[in-house]
């Protein structure tokens, strides 16, 4: 799904005369237009399956892979709570079963995830269930350190904070498990 963008000019053009500003001066004119542009980028993963990313797969042929883990993915998402950006850091590890993939599709799996209204607990959710459903690992641990504008800019800016959440499926769901890896995310700092 496609966003509107005259429709999001429009409104924000609403939303800066809401505010008690002008509209139409000089430095503000062009903004209505700025954000509908902006928000067709921040927005392009609405609607859209990112277990898609992932249709180019590779057979392992009977064999089963080690561990992949791809660390340090930057991204960019809008909360869907204030509107405002959060921006962080994504390392995503899986036990392949009969397939792989491409490396950068785990990044391009992120993005799409990312670019939608998003809280960071689901977004972590949703990059590990479309690894799941798009390449059936053994098992597949997703960890998101993130920066939120709504934290550091509003409310109780805390411009220091950031927000960690993770989210395992299969085998590495197991703290046992996880530990080699989440050693290995922390040599990346």
């Amino acid at each position: 799904m496609a966003v509107d963008r005259a429709r999001v000019a429009a409104a924000v053009g609403e939303l800066l005369a809401a505010i008690g500003d002008d509209p139409t001066r000089q430095g503000l004119a062009e903004t209505p237009r700025r954000v509908a542009e902006a928000y067709a980028d921040y927005f392009s993963g609405v609607g859209v399956d990112a277990a898609e990313q992932l249709a180019d797969t590779t057979s392992l042929e009977g064999e089963t892979g080690e561990l992949v883990l791809v660390r340090g993915i930057e991204l960019r998402s809008i909360c869907e709570h204030h509107l405002l950006p959060f921006t962080g850091t994504a390392h995503v590890a899986y036990l392949p079963g009969e397939r792989i993939v491409g490396l950068g599709r785990i990044p391009a799996v992120v993005d799409t995830v990312a670019s939608r209204p998003q809280i960071q607990e689901r977004l972590t959710d949703e990059i590990a269930d479309a690894l799941v459903r798009g390449l059936e690992p053994r098992g597949v641990l997703v960890v998101v350190e993130a920066t939120h504008g709504c934290v550091t800019a509003r409310g109780a800016r805390q411009v220091r904070s950031s927000t960690v959440t993770m989210a395992s499926r299969g085998v590495l769901a197991e703290p046992i498990e996880r530990a080699e890896i989440m050693a290995l995310i922390g040599e990346s700092r």
